[in-house]
């Protein structure tokens, strides 16, 4: 009998992190939008809030945008540019922001800033005498994607549990139950934030029975002159299990029940960036047929294959829950004074949920700044597409957390703005190739928006391509490749006619440019010439076209390649500055005491991998001297972007600090009772607080995480570089690497203790690591810490 229970107890912890839950847990209702627990499919968003007595759903779907197809281009700024970029060089810089404003920018002739992304509304549930209730409990059920509230009235257990199902089944579906029969009885509407909607009621047939419906129809908000014109409707229709349903007036009432599900549809008439043809009506009508037909059971099946077969693939175990019973909230206050590895593994996780739950492959948008939740009709930097950092970063855990098919909607918003890029460079520089500033939208819009001293920025379509080109490298997909060549050529071919040299450096620079949104000490403006990070997308950019071209054996282009490589050459190199730091600018203007939330001239160092601690040491050590010179504590985005930026110094502890700066509480009450300043951080539902809240900052903490316990952007990858001390024990599986290899890292006393390589596409896979390997076919090579292993397409290497 002992010796069963212990090898019941060996299984156990064997299988530990295969019986490992995690959820975000509370045990009050939520009482603002950044408590509430978010579900999505991409298509459709909902926030639950969990309220007894009146449970709200706050609702999004990802084509209500204001306005309408657009483009923004001043049709003055090609015959001012070449006046801006003398004032520039002549040191003038307030005067070419000056004459920017006037004269380059869009809205100085009327035009929009871009488009806000907007609620659809809310859906209500009131169940009469639920106020008070007991025993009470809600959840977001991390490895099944849905959300469960629980709670006790009059002796009766009730349970919601939400979900927004995958596989093609664009609805949010509502499931009630009670532990007695006949007690689900409640009234159900739909509201809008939105003018002058219009409510009723109507019959829906689904197979041969008719439903009582509701319906919400509204449009769009005009913004900065441009006219609404997303047209929207919202169905609503209950199926249940006894009891007795009738509906009128846009709500509709369910009496005496023993279960009953609640089903949301919404449809839009958005087709494309570009076209707004679309049939609201007949689409809300669709989905909402589609899901009922399925029942709520084969919906949730459906859903729960469709989610696995993503969430599953990477699993992070960290140690055991040590506070279980402790809500998520709490767990986040109490995270700076104790010891929560639980909490880092359930938020690394729960990035990767929210990647799943806002970018799904056929979607039509990608995530934007708030993934696809949004609860206003005017969010802060209108919830639109920011792409000096904030998209890019969305996308980072894409690859390497093993949801490359996330990508997709990302891809495809590459390829509409190189439509309308291509439109912007003509028009405004007078240039070939494609080119988008700072900001995208729905609409697509690539010309510069706000103002010239954060808008005037045209490397964007470059930083995007670096996505494409590391899709490659983790996939070795040639035929993507050769699909999306013609976009990162003409993203470089713009370059190769609008770089300018400079009159006393003699380079080829980026002019105007700027570093996003932060200008150099004792200058008026960050409007600027040949800036550092400029210099490293454009380097990048350059450096990947040529690689492509020669993977893809491309005789075509020549004279285009040709420029590209001698323009190479001609770039400014990366500096160090007067105190060691790498300099931000051409000119040595970095003030040591500069906390800025922007540190761009660190692209070099992450996302890019320019810098490295084997190939430029002494660059390596600025870029050290730069971040450790910026501070810790900052938004809450920033902060991400520095756990992955500390991870590629090497520097587990430090980057583990920043998890504790991003993992602050960043309470949210005040906006209720005016009692507390919000910080950057994390809102009590694990949303990133900026403040306000960017899905960006948990994006980047996840893209980080995974770069603590792998790399692989070197020549080799690298297993356990950057491991916290606090991380003694605990094991990944199935993290990507460059070249096609999916890693599991088995660790015990923070040394490597046993890892496996799947190859997907064969080759030379080299290995580096601190602790010593070995293995079959394994071979070390002259240089310290690093191993080659000769894989075969498909197989698997077992290393210890």
């Amino acid at each position: 009998m002992k010796r069963l229970i212990l090898t019941a107890m060996s299984l156990c912890i064997t299988h530990y992190a295969l019986c490992v839950e995690y959820r975000l847990w509370y045990n009050t209702p939520a009482q603002t939008w950044t408590q509430a627990l978010p579900v999505g499919n991409g298509v459709i968003g909902g926030m639950v809030y969990g309220t007894p007595a009146v449970e709200r759903i706050q609702l999004n779907e990802e084509t209500i945008w204001a306005g309408q197809p657009n483009n923004v281009v001043n049709p003055h700024a090609k015959d001012a540019l070449p006046e801006v970029r003398r004032l520039i060089f002549e040191g003038k810089y307030k005067e070419a922001q000056d004459l920017a404003n006037a004269k380059v920018m869009p809205n100085a002739v009327g035009q929009n800033m871009g488009m806000p992304y907007q609620p659809f509304g809310d859906l209500y549930i009131a169940m009469s005498g639920h106020a008070d209730y007991t025993n009470y409990e809600r959840f977001l059920d991390l490895d099944n994607a849905k959300t469960v509230v629980r709670y006790t009235v009059e002796g009766v257990r009730y349970e919601r549990e939400v979900i927004a199902p995958f596989g093609g089944n664009d609805v949010i579906a509502i499931h009630l139950i009670a532990s007695d029969k006949g007690k689900i009885t409640f009234t159900t509407h739909l509201t809008t934030p939105h003018e002058n909607p219009l409510y009723g009621s109507e019959k829906l047939r689904v197979k041969s029975e008719e439903f009582a419906t509701a319906y919400l129809q509204g449009v769009s908000a005009k913004h900065e002159g441009l006219k609404g014109k997303v047209r929207f409707m919202g169905r609503l229709a209950v199926q249940t299990k006894g009891g007795r349903t009738s509906g009128s007036n846009g709500t509709i009432s369910v009496v005496g029940a023993d279960e009953a599900t609640v089903y949301v549809a919404i449809g839009t008439n958005v087709k494309n960036y570009k076209d707004i043809t679309g049939d609201e009506v007949a689409q809300s009508k669709e989905r909402l047929q589609k899901a009922m037909t399925l029942g709520y059971e084969a919906l949730k099946e459906q859903h729960g294959k469709v989610y696995h077969q993503y969430y599953d693939r990477v699993k992070l175990d960290l140690g055991e829950d040590q506070y279980k019973g402790v809500s998520t909230s709490k767990r986040i206050e109490l995270f700076g004074t104790r010891t929560d590895n639980y909490l880092v593994a359930t938020y690394f996780q729960f990035g990767r949920y929210l990647l799943i739950s806002s970018s799904q492959p056929d979607n039509m948008n990608p995530a934007n700044l708030q993934g696809i939740w949004n609860d206003k009709m005017y969010p802060s930097w209108d919830s639109k597409y920011t792409t000096n950092i904030n998209l890019e970063m969305n996308y980072w855990p894409s690859e390497v957390c093993n949801l490359t098919e996330m990508n997709e909607p990302l891809f495809k918003l590459i390829r509409e703005i190189y439509e309308q890029g291509k439109e912007t460079a003509r028009e405004m520089y007078g240039a070939e190739g494609w080119v988008l500033h700072h900001n995208t939208d729905q609409w697509r819009i690539t010309g510069p928006v706000d103002r010239a001293q954060t808008g005037l920025w045209p490397v964007g379509a470059a930083w995007l391509c670096r996505h494409l080109w590391e899709h490659y490298l983790y996939t070795q997909d040639k035929a993507f490749l050769r699909q999306y060549f013609p976009i990162m050529l003409d993203a470089a071919r713009f370059f190769t006619q609008t770089l300018q040299k400079h009159p006393t450096k003699g380079w080829l620079v980026v002019c105007p440019g700027e570093s996003p949104e932060h200008g150099g000490k004792g200058r008026p403006t960050p409007l600027d010439a040949g800036v550092t990070m400029d210099n490293q997308i454009v380097t990048e950019l350059y450096t990947n076209v040529l690689a492509a071209a020669k993977i893809l054996d491309n005789i075509d282009h020549l004279d285009v390649l040709d420029t590209i490589k001698a323009q190479l050459a001609q770039l400014p190199p990366m500096q160090i500055g007067r105190w060691g730091q790498l300099q931000e600018w051409l000119d040595d203007l970095d003030d040591p005491k500069d906390d800025h939330r922007h540190f761009s001239h660190l692209y070099g160092l992450y996302p890019s991998y320019q810098i490295s601690p084997t190939r430029t040491p002494e660059l390596w050590e600025a870029a050290k001297k730069s971040l450790d010179a910026r501070g810790d504590v900052s938004t809450g985005w920033s902060m991400g972007w520095k756990v992955c930026s500390w991870a590629r110094l090497l520097d587990g502890e430090h980057a583990y600090k920043l998890i504790k700066d991003q993992l602050t509480l960043t309470a949210d009450t005040f906006l209720i009772f005016g009692t507390v300043k919000q910080r950057g951080g994390t809102y009590p539902n694990l949303f990133d607080a900026h403040p306000p809240f960017q899905i960006d900052g948990n994006f980047g903490c996840t893209a980080g995480i995974a770069e603590m316990l792998m790399q692989s952007y070197d020549g080799y990858v690298y297993l356990l570089p950057a491991l916290p001390a606090v991380w003694k024990e605990g094991s990944v599986k199935g993290l990507v690497a460059r070249g096609g290899y999916e890693i599991d890292i088995d660790w015990k006393n923070g040394q490597l203790t046993k890892a496996v390589i799947r190859s997907r596409c064969g080759g030379t896979c080299r290995l580096r690591s601190n602790t010593p390997l070995k293995g079959k076919g394994l071979r070390k090579t002259k240089d310290a810490g690093i191993y080659e292993l000769k894989t075969m397409a498909n197989q698997e290497y077992t290393i210890y």
